[in-house]
């Protein structure tokens, strides 16, 4: 280990502009348990878009995976290179609503121009709200019941796509399906005695649902797995001259104007896991007094400009907008970080850790065969549990039977027609049923407060 952290500061690293690179082994302690479930779970989870991208983008699958693993690296970097206190993910209530939007556009070389102008808007809106730190007014501007909508488009969208996917393969989704939702959600099941079994059963809840739906594939036929050995060689010229910016061309003015609305929304749907992921690191501040936990909104901002305008640079445009938090993975860490440094060290360290294996795993032919096959059911548990925390939280928002049925009538129309007809009818409705000074939420959309700044400043 490098520099040691004093008692209450911030975990030490290389200062460069306004990030903090912080070098694996040096400012971060290795712990190699994490490092295979973390890089699986990672593999897994991220490489369950590859058929998508086959199929809209008409790449071949090493250049999809490429791409997958390009994103990973930009994933690891949140934590390392820009220091950055939440561990990374997508902005997965955007998939989707993006999927929705894929299937207006043809295949190939429209849907690739379509996937890089969402990139390149939301990076401007990124760079936009962090240098005027307008994100906060921008989403107070915004009717509770419309912003609801447009969150339970997402979960329709989500719930859909799912439901139409199930008779391909019945009894490893079902299997899948049931097993995360009894782990994460179930009333009874977390009344149970909190045994060690359970909490690591409800820890890993994803990977027990994978590996369960993979046995499960494989002795009813829904899976088959072919081994392979050897090294993963990513095509990079291929991967180049079919995605890159570079040598596809920026988008047309009309295409940009086309994915505005859906850029919009899914800033929306960012900032929100931003005040999430603010949230999550209160209960952890509370937790340990050794280190303080520096959250900084317009920073973020920042990194996730960077890591969108970084994927199109080096690899092109991919499904999953890069975003500040993998809630599943967020929680995971937090709840192992409030157990003491003798368990983590620094909040830093459990990111890094849960995904630096992820690249050098997915090079690997064997992992990749292994974990092929599991690719559909990966991505159905994302968009399960993407829609039904969706839903939740879209209900949750307003407290009238009124903005209920508004919140339902804007969702299917987001999700079946997109976000323009989503947003458009919804101002309409929002206007009309509730009026202008409509209902607020209860909840908080601030990340103004710093709770580790307040409580220092009160305890002095």
């Amino acid at each position: 280990m490098g520099k040691e952290r004093k008692y209450g500061e911030i975990q030490p690293g290389i200062k460069w502009g306004p990030f903090t690179m912080r070098v694996p082994g040096v400012h971060l302690k290795l712990s190699p348990s994490q490092h295979i479930q973390g890089g699986l779970i990672l593999l897994a989870t991220c490489g369950s878009i590859t058929p998508l991208m086959m199929r809209y983008f008409e790449v071949s699958f090493e250049v999809a995976w490429t791409v997958s693993l390009v994103m990973l690296f930009w994933v690891l970097a949140q934590t390392v290179l820009f220091g950055d206190v939440y561990a990374a993910g997508a902005i997965t209530p955007a998939l989707p609503l993006t999927l929705v939007y894929m299937n207006t556009l043809n295949p190939g070389t429209e849907a690739i121009h379509g996937m890089m102008a969402i990139f390149i808007l939301v990076t401007i809106l990124f760079l936009f709200f962090g240098a005027t730190k307008l994100g906060e007014k921008f989403n107070s501007i915004i009717p509770v019941a419309l912003k609801g909508g447009i969150i339970m488009g997402a979960a329709i969208a989500a719930f859909q796509s799912e439901i139409n996917r199930l008779p391909d393969m019945p009894f490893s989704l079902l299997t899948s399906w049931i097993i995360v939702l009894v782990l994460l959600f179930s009333i009874p099941f977390s009344k149970l005695p909190d045994t060690r079994s359970k909490i690591m059963a409800g820890s890993n809840a994803l990977l027990i649902s994978l590996v369960a739906a993979g046995i499960v594939g494989f002795f009813t036929g829904e899976m088959t797995y072919t081994m392979e050995w050897g090294l993963f060689v990513p095509p990079v010229a291929e991967t180049f001259s079919t995605l890159s910016i570079w040598a596809v061309g920026l988008p047309s003015w009309e295409v940009f104007l086309a994915a505005l609305p859906i850029a919009l929304v899914i800033y929306v749907l960012a900032f929100g896991d931003l005040v999430v992921a603010h949230t999550l690191l209160k209960g952890a501040d509370k937790a340990r007094q050794d280190e303080k936990i520096d959250i900084n909104p317009t920073r973020s901002h920042f990194i996730l400009a960077a890591r969108n305008l970084g994927q199109i640079m080096t690899a092109g445009p991919l499904l999953w907008i890069h975003g500040p938090i993998w809630t599943g993975v967020q929680v995971f860490l937090i709840e192992r970080y409030k157990k003491g440094r003798n368990f983590m060290n620094s909040i830093f360290d459990g990111p890094m850790n849960f995904y630096i294996m992820a690249v050098p795993l997915g090079l690997l032919l064997p992992v990749i065969a292994i974990i092929m096959p599991i690719f559909p059911v990966a991505l159905s548990i994302s968009l399960l549990l993407t829609g039904f925390a969706c839903a939740w939280v879209a209900m949750n928002l307003v407290k009238t039977n009124i903005s209920r049925g508004l919140v339902l009538a804007i969702g299917m129309l987001t999700a079946v027609h997109g976000p323009v007809w989503g947003i458009g009818v919804g101002v309409v409705l929002y206007i009309l049923l509730i009026g202008r000074h409509g209902e607020k939420s209860d909840e908080s959309l601030s990340l103004e407060e710093d709770p580790v700044e307040e409580k220092r400043d009160a305890a002095s």
